[in-house]
Order: C-alpha cells, then sequence, then structure tokens
C-alpha cells in the first residue's frame, strides 16, 4: 500500500535523524567518562578511542530502543498536526491498523537489538576487561611516568622520574623507594635506562645514592654509586581468568542459573521486550496537543524511555538478590507494560470514552 510505503520511509528517515544524534551525545558522554578513568590509571591512555568504540557498542541496544521510540511518535504526531490522520481515518481504518507498518518497518531494528543484547554485549564488555586486565598487569617499566609517581605490580617499589627520552628509554633524576626483605630503600640518580640482560630487564642508575634502613633500627646505610642495576618486574602475560557478570556469554548465563546470572539474563531480555513494547506505546500515546506542541511529545518519550529502563535495572537488582523471581518480574514489567499499551492502543481505536450515569431526577408535583 502506498500509504504503508510513505510511512516506512518517513520513519527511517526520522530514526536515522534521531540515531546519529543519540550516538553522538553517547559518545561524547562516554569520551569524557573513559578519559577520567584512563587518568585515575584504569586503563591505557593509548587504548581510549578502542575502549570508547566498544563501550558505544554496548550501549546500542538501549541507543536503538530509544531512537526507535522517538521516531515513531515523532511521525505520528506529525501526522496528526498535518491532518493526514483524518484522511486516514476517513477512509475507514483505525488507529490500531498502525501496527502493522510499524512493525513491518522495525522488524530488522528488533533483530539488531536481539544479536546486540545476547551475542555482541558480552563481548564488548569482554574486551573492555581484557585491556583493563592488561593494562593492570603491566610492568614496572612501563608503568613509569614522567612527573608522576607509579606503583610497581606488586606493591614494593615506588618509580619517579623527572622527565624521559620517548623511544631511547632513558630517563633523568631516577627515584626509586623499595621495601623487601624487611628492609626500606631509596635510590635516587641522576640519570637511569633500561638494559636487557639475559633474559631479565634492568634499570641501569648512573650518578646517584642508595639509602638503606630496617624500620625500628636507628641505623642508617649510605652508599654512593656511579653505576647501580636494580631488575624490574616483566610484563604478565597471563590470561584472565575472571570474567564479570555482564561479560559472560549468554550460553554461560544458561548453563550457571544463579541469581547473578539469571539477572544479567533478565536485563538482555528486557532490551529486546522493551523496544516492542515502545512500538505499541508509541502508537496508543501519539497526538496533537496545541498548546503543548511536540515538545510535550518528545517530554513524555524522554520521560516513559527513563522510567521503563529504570525499572530494568531495580528489577535486575532486585533478581539478583532474590527479591523476585526471573519469569515474575519478566511478567510483571513487559507483560504488563505491553497490557497497559495494547489496551490504550483499542481505548483510542475505539474512541472509547467512560461516561458517569446520570441519577434520574423527577420532577416535583405540583399541586393546586
Amino acid at each position: 500500500m502506498l500509504f504503508h510505503s510513505s510511512i516506512r520511509k518517513e520513519l527511517a528517515r526520522s530514526f536515522g535523524a534521531t540515531l546519529v544524534v543519540l550516538v553522538t551525545v553517547v559518545m561524547t558522554m562516554t569520551l569524557i567518562r573513559t578519559l577520567g578513568e584512563a587518568s585515575r590509571g584504569t586503563f591505557n591512555p593509548a587504548d581510549v578511542m578502542i575502549i570508547m568504540g566498544y563501550t558505544v557498542l554496548s550501549d546500542m541496544p538501549t541507543i536503538l530502543s530509544m531512537s526507535l521510540f522517538i521516531a515513531v511518535l515523532s511521525v505520528l504526531t506529525r501526522m496528526y498536526q498535518d491532518s493526514e490522520m483524518v484522511i486516514w481515518f476517513g477512509s475507514g481504518r483505525g488507529l490500531a491498523s498502525l501496527l502493522k507498518p510499524l512493525l513491518r518497518f522495525a522488524w530488522p531494528i528488533l533483530v539488531l537489538i536481539l544479536a546486540l543484547a545476547f551475542l555482541i554485549l558480552p563481548w564488548a564488555f569482554g574486551r573492555i576487561e581484557d585491556l583493563r586486565y592488561k593494562y593492570d598487569k603491566r610492568g614496572d617499566i612501563a608503568r613509569i611516568e614522567p612527573g608522576q609517581f607509579q606503583e610497581s605490580a606488586n606493591g614494593d617499589r615506588v618509580f619517579f622520574i623527572e622527565k624521559d627520552a620517548r623511544g631511547q628509554q632513558t630517563g633523568n633524576n631516577v627515584f626509586i623507594a623499595t621495601q623487601e626483605q624487611g628492609k626500606e630503600t631509596i635510590t635516587s640518580a641522576r640519570t637511569g635506562r633500561v638494559e636487557v640482560i639475559g633474559d631479565d630487564k634492568f634499570l641501569v642508575l648512573d650518578h646517584g645514592q642508595r639509602l638503606e634502613r630496617t624500620p625500628g633500627k636507628a641505623d642508617m646505610t649510605v652508599s654512593v654509586f656511579e653505576r647501580y642495576g636494580a631488575r624490574v618486574g616483566a610484563d604478565d602475560q597471563s590470561t584472565r581468568d575472571y570474567a564479570p557478570t555482564h561479560a559472560k556469554t549468554t550460553l554461560e548465563l544458561l548453563q550457571s542459573p544463579t541469581p547473578p546470572h539469571l539477572a544479567e539474563l533478565a536485563w538482555r531480555v528486557g532490551l529486546t521486550f522493551a523496544a516492542i513494547n515502545f512500538i505499541v506505546i508509541g502508537l496508543a500515546s501519539a497526538g496533537v496537543n496545541p498548546r503543548a506542541g511536540r515538545a510535550g511529545n518528545l517530554g513524555f518519550a524522554f520521560l516513559t524511555f527513563v522510567v521503563y529502563f529504570n525499572l530494568l535495572v531495580l528489577g535486575k537488582s532486585w533478581i539478583q538478590s532474590g527479591q523476585v523471581g526471573f519469569g515474575v518480574f519478566l511478567l510483571a514489567l513487559h507483560g504488563g507494560a505491553l497490557v497497559l499499551g495494547l489496551l490504550w492502543l483499542t481505548k483510542r481505536h475505539t474512541n472509547w470514552t467512560p461516561r458517569l450515569r446520570r441519577r434520574r431526577t423527577t420532577a416535583p408535583e405540583v399541586r393546586p
């Protein structure tokens, strides 16, 4: 039908424009948050763009759901404003008959949300955890940053260099504080460089001094050296042996149905169910209010989206703590939202309005 084709084209334009705006906003917020985490030493600053890409990819189911909801609501509101819905209703078609073209437009997006939620989302979180683990297990030399005190991987050394020459593995004004074998050692040198001797890496210091003391004792040993070598830890090449719940595959969650796994599974299932419910709610709530304009519908869409996804987050925590069951939560939230949306759509489709019964009043009898 020509009308169905035109409405799908308009939905595609609105959905694409909304998606671009939301992705831009999410990327900006993610970049700011990732830069903050990188400055605190959680991630490698060189991996900021990669981590931002994985984070945005994990947020795509939510972004696609909101874009679909806004597209449906904005297009139908525009049709009400331009009196196109009057022509649609005048041809003998009701509001519920628009559900078919909306679903024909939305089914590829729903399939994409399903694939992202069950396959791509845990993979993206797994890559983020791998990068975090690799950066946390880096060697002592990789931890050294000019002008900052950096702790070694095992926590027994603190390094500091004033400045370094990139690519040459050399630095000036080196400071090392060490605690090992019950002794505290402070070593400072004018320059330092990294040398590989055999299978080990050594930090070779030139023109410095070494102070050694035993905690609880007053004696102290100070030695001056022309050249001194200190063995530094190498990179830990082991793989990550722990996977958080959000980084586990859907098959792993199903094989071990513990409360945390069921909570994560409810979140992934809920992303798809929420997108379906948003189509019904968007169709049922579309309309025009001359006093509020389009801003009113967009405000309603944002409020509905926030409330729905906050309930998803709350339900995830409730299932994880055992306060509510997996099936009960899915039926109560998503089934309840679908029923309310269909009832609302039926009410508007049939143009039903509640009427209050008026009590009959009899005129008083007039006697002569």
